[in-house]
């Protein structure tokens, strides 16, 4: 479903056992208030869950985007987007990154229908979704809170990391087995964010993450949650449960070097493979060669075309292409590139829904960015079902 005129657009994906995932954008329109977008998109993701044919309690998980957090937090605490319904918790992230070309807020929203699913509420920033015998966690929203200005990116950082340790570990789970996914929001990420990679790799070092096991899929972007001294916040994905040949690491090193090259920690994609699907985690990817080295300086449609190449490149050893990409996050750098680069990607990949925000990338010289997942075919009944 592309409704570009309404602002809504959706991927959807049913595998031969019959569950169906649905990935939901919705923008809105610029020339409103604040108030009136927010209104706006709530109406519009109605709309999308009728088309769809969705019952709003087969939402787990939503992303709102907003331009200034400190000043919109109220509203949007107040609207039903980050609200749960009675006996149905849905996992919100809500992070300052403004909406592309100019609008306040945005919406990407997951939906599971036609699977038997549970899902609880364990804390304001943990929901716990059960289904065929396998726990996925989704963790948003999780900072420290802090009232202190002089509190550094690094001990934010590894707070972070304890908060959500501690909330596998009560699970059953730990960081190493079990979490597939995070998104690393870091305020001025041209100043914090290598204090930030110093102290998750000191995390990673202490949890057996290394360059001789593995790490997490990632992107470590600029954003803000809504505490004023908050430099890094975070959202999470685990999965308990798992069998370990579910698991794999995407990478080409033939178009993009081992991250651990240029001393950050992280990996380039992460595959979760189940008895009729698998889902490729993308991790944020700009325009890279095989040394570590800034791919087409100063043009951003050259870098946007690299980052999709090696997009491409991860997806390949999983078995997927772009094709099987359910949505694609973009950040830009600039403001003003947006509308080259929105007619880019409706040219290249016009099929796929592209959410265009600004983030600023971990090196200034990066002018981009692209991550998704990708949700493609998989026949190997003896893992375990989606």
């Amino acid at each position: 479903m592309h409704m570009a005129t309404t602002g809504i657009a959706a991927r959807s994906f049913r595998g031969a056992l019959g569950t169906t995932e649905h990935y939901i954008t919705v923008e809105a329109p610029a020339d409103l208030s604040f108030a009136d977008q927010l209104r706006a998109v709530e109406r519009r993701y109605a709309d999308a869950q009728r088309a769809l044919g969705l019952d709003p309690e087969t939402a787990v998980f939503r992303r709102v985007f907003v331009s200034d957090v400190l000043n919109q937090i109220a509203a949007v605490q107040a609207s039903p987007l980050v609200q749960d319904l009675p006996g149905s918790p849905v996992a919100v992230s809500l992070v300052q990154q403004q909406p592309l070309p100019g609008s306040k807020v945005a919406l990407l929203a997951y939906h599971v229908d036609g699977a038997a699913v549970a899902k609880r509420r364990l804390s304001p920033n943990h929901v716990l979704v059960e289904q065929n015998g396998l726990r996925h966690l989704w963790s948003t929203r999780l900072c420290a809170g802090s009232a202190d200005p002089v509190v550094s990116a690094e001990a934010q950082t590894g707070g972070i990391f304890d908060a959500l340790m501690a909330t596998l570990s009560a699970e059953g789970g730990n960081l190493h087995d079990h979490c597939v996914r995070t998104w690393i929001y870091v305020k001025d990420v041209d100043v914090f964010y290598h204090g930030m990679v110093r102290s998750r790799t000191a995390v990673f070092d202490r949890q057996g993450l290394t360059a001789d096991t593995h790490y997490i899929a990632s992107t470590g972007i600029e954003g803000a949650c809504a505490h004023q001294y908050d430099v890094v916040s975070m959202d999470a994905y685990s999965v308990l449960g798992m069998v370990p040949e579910q698991m794999s690491f995407l990478n080409d090193f033939d178009y993009m070097c081992p991250t651990r090259d240029y001393n950050v920690t992280f990996e380039r994609g992460t595959r979760i493979a189940y008895a009729d699907r698998a889902h490729g985690f993308i991790s944020g990817t700009a325009s890279i060669d095989k040394t570590g080295r800034v791919v087409h300086p100063g043009d951003v449609i050259a870098q946007l075309d690299r980052a999709l190449e090696n997009v491409e490149a991860i997806l390949k050893p999983g078995a997927a292409t772009l094709a099987d990409m359910t949505h694609l996050l973009v950040y830009l750098r600039d403001t003003a590139d947006h509308p080259r680069v929105e007619a880019h990607l409706a040219e290249r990949l016009p099929e796929v829904p592209a959410l265009i925000v600004r983030g600023a990338v971990c090196r200034p010289e990066w002018l981009i960015e692209v991550e998704g997942i990708a949700v493609s075919k998989n026949d190997d009944p003896a893992l375990p079902r989606f």
